[in-house]
């Protein structure tokens, strides 16, 4: 009895890419070809303005398993990789970059872990020195905030780079549909049994990181905002906060007030505090109504304005 073959959909996020897509594809395609599972490796590219197109066109011209999703502009990584979830074909679903600091050699590892029934493969970085010390440095502690103020605990240094069934992908297409997102925790969000692989990042093989420091730190607040509603009970903490300051100064205030004190410091450095809260606490609010704002515009996640080697067109 013929048993049926299932498939590896590989989706790989192209952003300005031209000179790291044809090292990706000559590292990928062997260890594709050498896998039990049928595969297709489908880019996203987010609205490059080098010659990655190009180069992705002349990659599905020669190779029918290579397929392309182009969107109208850049829409950014992390719609990139909920278009490749949502045009992927395959019982198993692998989300990676193509400058090669995710090793496709793990692929093997994560077919196996699919195998055994797994519907959420995370993958942790031990190292990543390409980085440098302050976005290491800041990544632990993004995820240390994270997970003190989220009631979803979300593994340390998990990346971009992870695995979903095809049960599991369908809850991200069907029930995950926010404009402002993190994937990657929606993805440890999402139940089903799980299992974790660890790998070290590679230097890029060419190209520099599009994530600058203001980018990640807008990233990581949104992130807290999504996933928290703690920083909005901060004005009830700092009223309570703010109150026992208040006491304390009156206290201070009743026994020196022989002699002649003016009580200018104490009054300027008390306003200064409670407009420095009141202005922290309207920030905070007016931070997630603009994330109200953008699901309530519902403005489509990506826009597709060309596609190689794939039959049907969808647009979120």
């Amino acid at each position: 009895m013929m048993t049926e073959t299932r498939t590896l959909s590989v989706v790989v996020s192209v952003y300005n890419e031209e000179q790291a897509l044809p090292l990706f594809y000559e590292t990928a395609k062997p260890i594709l070809d050498g896998l039990d599972w049928d595969y297709e490796l489908l880019f996203v590219n987010d609205g490059s303005t080098d010659g990655s197109m190009a180069c992705l066109r002349r990659l599905a011209a020669q190779d029918k398993k290579v397929k392309v999703v182009a969107f109208s502009r850049n829409f950014g990584h992390e719609a990139a990789m909920i278009a490749g979830i949502d045009h992927a074909s395959g019982d198993g679903i692998v989300c990676m970059d193509a400058d090669l600091q995710h090793p496709p050699e793990c692929l093997p590892e994560i077919l196996k872990k699919l195998e055994e029934g797994c519907g959420v493969i995370s993958m942790v970085r031990t190292k990543n020195k390409s980085a440098g010390l302050l976005k290491n440095i800041t990544s632990a502690g993004f995820y240390a905030v994270i997970n003190a103020l989220s009631d979803v605990k979300f593994e340390p240094n998990a990346s971009d780079f992870f695995a979903v069934s095809r049960q599991a992908a369908q809850v991200l297409r069907t029930n995950y549909r926010e404009k402002v997102r993190f994937l990657r925790g929606y993805v440890q969000n999402i139940g089903f049994e799980k299992a974790t692989i660890q790998y070290e990042a590679r230097d890029r093989v060419a190209g520099e990181s599009k994530y600058s420091i203001r980018k990640l730190f807008s990233f990581s607040m949104n992130t807290i905002l999504c996933f928290s509603n703690l920083p909005l009970k901060l004005g009830i903490y700092a009223g309570v906060f703010a109150g026992l300051l208040g006491v304390i100064v009156m206290i201070y205030t009743l026994f020196t007030r022989k002699g002649a004190p003016s009580g200018y410091a104490t009054i300027v450095i008390l306003i200064c505090f409670m407009f420095a809260i009141l202005f922290l606490i309207v920030g905070i609010i007016g931070e997630y109504i603009a994330i109200l704002f953008s699901e309530l515009k519902d403005r489509p996640v990506y826009v597709v304005e060309e596609t190689e080697n794939i039959e049907k067109d969808i647009e979120r």
